[in-house]
């Protein structure tokens, strides 16, 4: 009997051991998004972490309130807490060439998400939308809206850009003068402020409040003895939502002065329902249920020691190299189109539309 116990906690050791030896999350991921005070970023987060929740992945969803070192402290945490992949939307897309060393120490593979990580090649994988044809799009609308290909115009238009620190910034704007520039320089677009470069346009952290500032200085320099404004390109709905508040304090939205074409993107309540009051255009719409699906889908090829799938490896250099992306293709939403492709695809409810 003796002999028999004593085998027995033989055994029991062995078996205890072994399980010391065993990492105790090999199908942790860690997520690392921005910020919580845009509605885009809960809605990818909680997407992101309800998919690879369902796939039976443990998540690590962390929030950085759009602070540079909080974030690298997360991800560092995320390293020590041995994730096997790390999906990251960052925030300055040049400071985590550091953490990401380490990351790749470990053996942790990086998915960018919809914002590219530069100057590091330790970025193994960026998923996106395809942001040249954001601003292509933008672009587009504002053409058909004023009928640039048949009218001759003048029509006087202010444009926008994102946050230089944000590369997918400098796509949109790209993608929206490939349609704008040319009639800009046949005159049939005038630019009253002659803000035509980036820099001058650009608004940094996305903010609404730097963006309805600017457009207040606008309104104040250029339109306030009763210049018409036809148009404003806005890269993003953050944007958006300052330039529509400064408007309305100056007194657009009525028959005599009505709102210009304004643009924007990710379709965030307020901006919708914007859309549907007629002082917003149209958004482009990034359905991140869409994008989370195609992340979840790479972190299972990486997870499974495979090639994560991905249709284009010619346009991300981070300045280190090409990075081989996943490019899912964005749509636009405006008054006539919202309800089948916000409500009707479950991605809102009408009720939080009004």
């Amino acid at each position: 009997m003796k002999k028999l116990i004593s085998l027995l906690l033989v055994v029991v050791l062995a078996l205890s051991f072994a399980g010391c030896g065993k990492k105790s999350d090999d199908n942790l991921i860690g997520v690392a998004m921005p910020t919580q005070s845009l509605q885009r970023w809960n809605q990818d987060g909680a997407n992101m972490k309800s998919q690879l929740e369902a796939k039976g992945y443990k998540v690590d969803l962390q929030y950085a309130n759009n602070d540079v070192n909080t974030q690298i402290q997360q991800l560092e945490n995320m390293i020590t807490k041995k994730c096997k992949v790390l999906v990251i939307a960052s925030i300055d897309g040049s400071a985590l060439t550091e953490v990401l060393r380490k990351a790749a120490e470990n053996d942790i593979k990086v998915i960018a998400y919809d914002r590219l990580i530069m100057n590091s090649e330790h970025v193994d994988y960026y998923a996106t939308f395809d942001n040249f044809r954001v601003g292509q799009i933008q672009g587009e609308y504002i053409e058909e809206a004023l009928g640039l290909k048949e009218n001759a115009g003048p029509f006087n238009i202010e444009l926008f850009a994102g946050s230089p620190d944000d590369n997918n910034a400098y796509f949109f704007s790209d993608g929206a003068m490939s349609v704008l520039q040319p009639y800009i320089d046949s005159g049939k677009l005038v630019v009253p402020s002659k803000q035509i470069e980036f820099t001058t346009r650009a608004i940094h952290g996305w903010d609404s409040a730097n963006a309805q500032a600017r457009m207040d200085n606008l309104i104040t320099a250029y339109y306030s003895s009763g210049r018409k404004l036809d148009a404003v390109l806005s890269p993003n709905d953050s944007l958006a939502i300052g330039i529509i508040t400064s408007l309305k304090n100056a007194g657009y939205g009525t028959a005599d002065k009505p709102f210009p074409v304004i643009t924007g993107q990710d379709c965030d309540k307020p901006n919708v329902i914007a859309m549907i009051n007629g002082e917003q255009s149209m958004s482009i719409f990034k359905d991140t249920r869409t994008l989370a699906s195609q992340v979840v889908d790479m972190v299972e090829a990486i997870m499974k020691g495979e090639e994560a799938p991905i249709n284009d490896t010619e346009t991300y250099h981070n300045g280190v190299k090409i990075v081989p992306s996943f490019l899912c293709e964005p749509v636009y939403a405006d008054a006539n189109n919202y309800k089948e492709l916000l409500v009707d695809s479950g991605y809102y409810k009408e009720s939080e539309l009004q």
